[in-house]
């Protein structure tokens, strides 16, 4: 594929690039929005990644691509981002969070039914490890009932990395979630339907966190840390081959793909009320979302701590 890289805010496009070359594709212009990055940080960007071309607007990206990889940390946007390129029949991945409040989510799902190609999330819901405990025989290494998963520094923008890696070890079919109580982190349960559950521990740490999780089963235990040095790999080579026509089966269907940020969404919503229960079936578009504007702000100045 022809790639077209919208924004690079974060450390992902310039560790993604490099991958995405070696499995194939070419990455043949970028455009940033300016929410992190001056002109002059996104053109330097351009000569040091070897990307020959930065578009002035993502209208004019449209032709020059057969994929968008949209990787802006303010996720508020990402929908908007994407229109043009999904409006011309182009693929596109959106890094996580992919969204941060249902109406977006629901557009996703809107967009997936019409046979849209668009995926993405995080890398944690692919990652080697959790691929390789999946791939023992089910007989050997039984089936989770409790799953713990955390990691630090935030409660969405990073702590959806936690919610990924759970869905990915659990499966699709999150019934409620349920804020437990804030001590150093955040501590929620998320229920499955069938009883099984899983604890999350996210939000900001005195220290970076590794990405973790423990499982237990009715045969076995186990516990790994993900290594972070395959974790772009994984999704790369889960979702690319999708999006370049190469199979039509998504590398998750889109009700499952949504899942950590709806299971995310009902988190907020359960400490905003008491610790209640809530059911994913019960958010609304009306209920509060995470706010990306305001998180791209708060990036931006942890970069540039002069900027306004």
């Amino acid at each position: 594929m022809k790639i077209g890289v919208v924004d690079v805010d974060t450390s992902h496009p310039q560790s993604w690039i490099p991958i995405e070359r070696e499995l194939g594709h070419d990455v043949v212009c970028m455009w940033d929005g300016g929410a992190v990055h001056p002109p002059e940080y996104v053109k330097k960007f351009a000569e040091d990644q070897g990307v020959p071309e930065v578009c002035a607007s993502l209208e004019e990206m449209v032709d020059k691509v057969d994929c968008a990889i949209i990787h802006g940390c303010d996720w508020d946007t990402h929908m908007d981002k994407a229109r043009p390129f999904v409006a011309a029949g182009k693929g596109v991945l959106i890094d996580k969070p992919v969204a941060g409040n249902l109406r977006d989510l629901n557009q996703l799902r809107a967009w997936a039914a019409q046979g849209v190609r668009v995926t993405g999330g995080s890398s944690l819901r692919f990652c080697v490890e959790t691929r390789d405990w999946l791939a023992q025989p089910v007989a050997e290494r039984g089936t989770p009932h409790t799953v713990f998963c955390g990691c630090g520094v935030d409660e969405f923008n990073y702590g959806i990395h936690a919610y990924a890696m759970l869905s990915g070890i659990m499966g699709n079919g999150a019934q409620s979630v349920q804020h437990l109580d804030e001590g150093v982190q955040r501590r929620i349960r998320v229920n499955w339907a069938d009883g099984r559950i899983g604890v999350l521990v996210v939000g900001a740490a005195q220290a970076w966190l590794p990405f973790y999780a423990s499982i237990a089963t009715e045969r076995k235990a186990a516990q790994y840390i993900a290594d972070n040095t395959h974790l772009y790999r994984a999704l790369l080579e889960a979702t690319l081959p999708y999006l370049a026509g190469e199979t039509d089966e998504p590398p998750l269907p889109m009700h499952e793909l949504i899942e950590p940020e709806l299971c995310a969404l009902a988190a907020m919503r359960s400490w905003r009320n008491g610790g209640e229960e809530v059911l994913l079936s019960d958010l609304s578009e009306t209920d509060e979302g995470y706010d990306g504007g305001a998180f791209a702000v708060s990036y931006r100045k942890s970069r540039y701590p002069d900027s306004q």
